[in-house]
């Protein structure tokens, strides 16, 4: 499976020395990304930014209004600050805020309500009394950007900098796609063509966006040249000429095909001349809904449908919805009826359930991306189309919180990527919290993604909430752990704004029932500071190596690539085998609670802390007892790492990562650029040292499948503390190098058994 191997795992293979603004779409194939790099990289970096100090920013302020006063003035106060960032980490592609207090615009987030249709979105004049998925609007879209609010878009976009922001870089990036070839066909093995239809989606919708906003037939004329091109009818040949064409056995590229060609139809169906709406509906019927009603009904491409809670339900249900949607009334075949009778049940029985109880998605951090963008897309597709969104919003009330999961997921190394992090993006992106931040209420869902690089694209434009006001970090706690069973991790953070925070993310949780995409890896971490990842992980193998997919059985050929093996995570290697699929871990923690204030600098009191503790003896054979804790130390400015294991064979101590590293005997010190953290055995046993090693398996580890070879990791360490069978408390202390922080500045705990700890358990006055 082709992607760029930088994209989201956290493990790089060098650091930029300079960080400049770059608003790339993720997962762009390298010969685009590097066009779009040179060329929107001037067009669209220079972000509008006005920060004001405290005083000045809290004088116009002057006394709290309400109602329509409190709405200009929070107009007011957006337009006076512009964008919050002041640009884009180069490399982990996460917002820059500037060092500043601004009492007017940092906020307790919220909403200020508004008829003002300059400051806010129109009510939507189609409400049904009684709502039904045949029965659609009579005006065009109808799919997620209706009439009413093309009206007002331009205004809106006169008056909020981040809708100005996310205009003109759809128009850049619209523009660099027109000079392009149509998308060439390309079968990647058993990954299909879902690069393919993913970049189709990602065009279709910059070039109808533009068209919408110009009338210039020139984007209508290229739309459609891409549409024909998908539909085997362009210059050039484009996959099987049966029914095919677009993949149905990997029926997430028939999905995406589907829902780039209802947005065409739809968001273009007035421009389109008869002959053009046919031929447009003719193919995505033949070769989308078609076959996705038989889906249904047929295993062999429809396995997705049964009991599938993952990214796979949601995005070919929502493809086929949209599709059925977009063709109802024009279509008389009952197709499109009977699509909808099936797609809406099964979501609700399957997709919504991907997310657990406390938020998490089940799959991987980067697979909430794929599932979510399927689920919003079919829900604000419903609801602008027929009025109802069915129970899609509301049958699983923790789908509420998983926007706190993506939130605290996301380091300021980027994500914790455990686990396959998939394919390329194209046109999938985080903005599904900015559609659920506005129709569940969470503006805090809204403020932290509209800073984010993949913000700027067209369901930005309809699903953002432009009555939102304050800052998402305004009373947003450090720390959050999510307990349910499949999942079992913590986040904790030194601050939400500074790129140099410390942050720790690290996870338990069941090793089955994560849609095969899963490590063995409990117990595993990351680890960010001074700007940059120490500890990482490395992603996705290759997807088509074989028995990659097999099963999460425990004698899967999954476990025996390197990346998906114990020894290919941050964790305890115990007589180096894998950890057991059946582990049922259990976790404990506690924090101070500690929630940053409306400043971007947030000073950590000192007696702040959060601790996470995990028992995995389960996930280990032979009578070993094994529990692992990590925990901030001096004011989040250090953090300890503690092992309690009794084991009877070897214990390895492992973690991947870019640095340079200078092993001393019981401590290491890690460089990246002109940054340096320095690691720490404490209380030693005698005899133990730090050593490092390639990230690659080790001699004595099961053969590969036939003809198969492990994807090389170039530029990666494997920091390692080895142990002979035996009971110890291995303890590692991580200690950045801080500007302006003395050697006496650091603290050395004292060692305390996981089992006692609290949360003043390692004070050291």
């Amino acid at each position: 499976m082709a992607y760029d191997p930088n994209e989201t795992s956290g493990l790089t293979t060098s650091r930029p020395k300079t960080r400049s603004r770059k608003w790339l779409w993720i997962g762009i194939p390298v010969a685009i990304a590097v066009i779009l790099a040179a060329v929107l990289g001037g067009v669209l970096g220079s972000r509008a930014h006005k920060h004001k100090n405290s005083s000045s920013s809290a004088a116009a302020a002057g006394s709290s209004p309400t109602g329509e006063a409190a709405a200009s003035q929070a107009a007011s106060i957006k337009e006076a600050v512009g964008l919050y960032p002041t640009g884009t980490d180069s490399l982990y592609l996460l917002p820059l805020y500037p060092s500043t207090t601004n009492t007017a615009a940092f906020t307790t987030p919220t909403f200020h309500a508004s008829s003002n249709s300059a400051l806010a979105w129109p009510k939507d004049p189609f409400e049904p009394s009684n709502p039904s998925p045949t029965a659609v609007r009579s005006d065009r879209p109808r799919l997620i950007a209706p009439q009413y609010k093309w009206n007002v878009l331009p205004e809106l976009i006169k008056n909020d900098p981040y809708l100005k922001f996310w205009n003109d870089t759809i128009f850049g990036n619209a523009t660099q796609y027109y000079g392009l070839q149509p998308v060439v066909y390309h079968m990647d093995g058993s990954s299909g063509i879902l690069d393919n239809a993913r970049e189709v989606k990602m065009r279709i919708k910059a070039f109808a966006y533009v068209y919408r906003m110009t009338n210039d037939t020139k984007w209508l004329d290229r739309t459609f040249v891409e549409l024909q091109n998908a539909a085997g009818n362009g210059t050039n040949p484009f996959g099987p000429d049966g029914q095919d064409k677009w993949n149905p056995t990997h029926f997430l590229d028939t999905a995406e095909f589907t829902a780039a060609f209802a947005i065409a139809y739809d968001w273009l169906y007035d421009a389109w001349t008869a002959d053009q709406r046919s031929a447009i509906l003719t193919s995505m019927k033949f070769y989308g809904l078609d076959v996705g009603l038989n889906a249904y009904s047929n295993s062999s491409t429809g396995w997705w449908a049964n009991n599938i809670e993952g990214n796979w339900n949601c995005v070919c249900n929502s493809g086929l919805t949209m599709g059925a949607l977009a063709v109802l009334g024009d279509d008389d075949s009952g197709v499109p009826e009977q699509i909808l009778a099936k797609s809406i049940p099964n979501a609700l029985s399957n997709c919504i359930w991907a997310v657990s109880s406390d938020g998490t998605w089940s799959e991987t951090a980067n697979y909430w991306y794929f599932g979510t963008t399927g689920l919003a897309e079919m829900t604000a597709s419903l609801m602008t189309a027929t009025g109802s969104d069915y129970g899609l919003l509301g049958n699983n009330p923790n789908l509420n919180l998983t926007g706190l999961y993506h939130m605290y997921v996301t380091g300021p190394g980027s994500l914790f990527a455990y686990g396959d992090h998939g394919p390329n993006k194209f046109s999938t992106t985080a903005n599904a919290i900015l559609f659920w931040g506005d129709a569940l209420q969470r503006p805090e869902y809204i403020l932290f993604q509209r800073d984010q690089h993949d913000a700027p694209e067209p369901w930005s434009m309809f699903w953002y909430d432009p009555t939102v006001s304050g800052a998402f970090w305004d009373g947003m706690p450090l720390d959050h752990f999510f307990d349910n069973s499949t999942d079992q991790w913590g986040a904790m953070r030194s601050s939400w704004t500074d790129e140099n925070a410390l942050y720790v993310g690290i996870k338990a949780g069941t090793l089955q029932g994560h849609q095969t995409h899963n490590d063995l890896d409990c117990g595993d971490f990351v680890l960010d500071a001074l700007g940059t990842r120490w500890a990482g992980e490395l992603g996705s193998g290759d997807y088509l190596s074989t028995g990659y997919f097999s099963s999460d059985a425990q004698d899967s050929q999954r476990w025996l690539y390197y990346r998906k093996r114990t020894e290919g995570q941050n964790t305890i290697l115990v007589d180096r085998q894998n950890q057991l699929v059946t582990a049922q871990p259990t976790v404990k923690h506690d924090s101070s609670n500690t929630q940053q204030g409306s400043s971007t600098v947030f000073d950590v009191p000192s007696d702040s802390t959060a601790y996470w503790t995990a028992d995995l003896s389960s996930a280990y054979g032979n009578g070993t007892s094994f529990k692992r804790g990590i925990r901030m130390l001096n004011g989040r400015k250090q953090a300890l790492l503690q092992d309690d294991i009794t084991a009877q064979g070897e214990i390895m101590w492992r973690m991947h990562t870019n640095a340079t590293v200078q092993v001393s005997g019981t401590s290491a010190t890690l460089a990246i650029g002109d940054k340096k953290l320095q690691m720490t055995i404490l209380n030693p046993p005698d005899g133990v040292n730090m050593t490092t090693g390639p990230a690659e398996r080790f001699d004595t580890d099961p053969p590969l499948p036939p003809g198969q070879v492990d994807q090389p990791n170039p530029g990666v360490t494997v920091v390692m503390i080895t142990l002979p069978a035996g009971s110890y408390s291995l303890q590692v202390l991580f200690n950045p190098q801080w500007d302006g922080m003395s050697a006496s500045d650091f603290v050395t705990p004292p060692s305390v058994p996981i089992d006692q700890w609290s949360l003043t358990s390692h004070n050291t006055n």
